[in-house]
């Protein structure tokens, strides 16, 4: 574990708060963990699939990729809320059907459509894997809005072209390696349910902060450390400092 978490550790700029840690291992804030950790999962898997849309695929690979969301965004947005039904769904739930169309424009499509559309499965199924144990645990599913800490990171993001996706890019490679970072620290302090599913997670998270960061570096074409150096302060700044707000990504509580 250690060797996986090295090179996060080094990209992050601070580690998790101990006030933080505190907080998030008493019983009575776990049902809200849990509820923004799902949410979580499904905005990950949103986000990217957002970027494969708008920047890598023709118009009727968007269109599938919209199809492959559609139970999840019905569930979550249309509140169609039977959980065992979602959850034992045809035996192909998770599976994007068909190749995408890359468009001719994008010289970094089809890498960023191996990579994007393996990371939206495995948030999916990390999706469901945390909404079913919510369920047998009686906690019922509830949407959340973006906190402080994703809006901070995203006030960041340059307004042109490439520029903009460079920094999405690097906003999704510090989110998913913050969640790596939690996710270890956490398990220790958590159920042996949740301490095994935590730990089972930190393989694809961490591998997926290295995707984003990768396809940022190669649509940039130029070192890119000196942006990541400025998101890696903001993104710092807005762990270490107190946030008014519990979530799976917010900052240190205030006393």
């Amino acid at each position: 574990m250690q060797q996986l978490l090295a090179p996060i550790e080094q990209f992050l700029a601070c580690s998790t708060p101990d006030s933080w840690i505190e907080k998030a291992k008493q019983p009575q804030n776990l049902t809200t963990l849990l509820i923004d950790h799902c949410n979580c999962e499904l905005k990950a898997a949103q986000t990217a699939m957002f970027l494969v849309r708008k920047y890598a695929v023709d118009k009727a690979s968007a269109e599938q990729l919209l199809l492959w969301a559609k139970p999840y965004e019905d569930f979550v947005y249309k509140k169609e809320r039977d959980i065992e039904r979602f959850l034992n769904r045809d035996v192909k739930k998770n599976d994007l059907i068909g190749e995408l169309t890359c468009r001719t424009d994008f010289a970094q499509g089809q890498d960023l459509v191996n990579k994007m559309v393996r990371l939206i499965k495995e948030e999916f199924h990390h999706f469901e894997q945390v909404l079913a144990i919510m369920h047998s645990r009686g906690i019922d599913y509830e949407n959340r809005r973006a906190g402080r800490y994703a809006k901070g990171m995203m006030k960041q993001v340059r307004t042109y072209e490439p520029a903009a996706l460079i920094d999405k890019l690097i906003v999704g490679a510090f989110i998913e390696a913050r969640s790596c970072e939690r996710f270890a620290k956490l398990a220790p302090h958590l159920d042996d349910e949740l301490n095994r599913f935590y730990v089972s997670l930190l393989r694809s998270e961490a591998r997926h902060y290295q995707d984003y960061l990768a396809l940022a570096s190669d649509i940039a074409q130029d070192d890119i450390s000196a942006r990541v150096a400025d998101f890696a302060a903001t993104e710092a700044a807005l762990i270490s400092s107190e946030d008014s707000d519990f979530q799976f990504h917010s900052g240190a509580p205030i006393a």
